[in-house]
């Protein structure tokens, strides 16, 4: 069931992206690999369109679903 809706995903899809990126771009790329790992969580959610904090927390920011 989709928990995740509208702008909440597009900020979830660009900042798991950005996160991603981070660890390909720039000088200190071994020290920011963590954050490529954690990046994957928002871009997974937003692109699925569900979070497991939202269903813990009931918190639900589509329309529908």
């Amino acid at each position: 069931m989709a928990n995740v809706g509208g702008i909440d995903k597009v900020v979830r899809i660009v900042a798991g992206a950005a996160l991603i990126a981070l660890t390909f771009v720039g000088p200190f790329t071994a020290t920011l690999y963590p954050w490529g790992l954690i990046g994957i969580v928002p871009l997974v959610t937003g692109l699925i369109g569900w979070c497991p904090a939202y269903s813990i927390f009931g918190i639900k920011t589509c329309k529908s679903g």
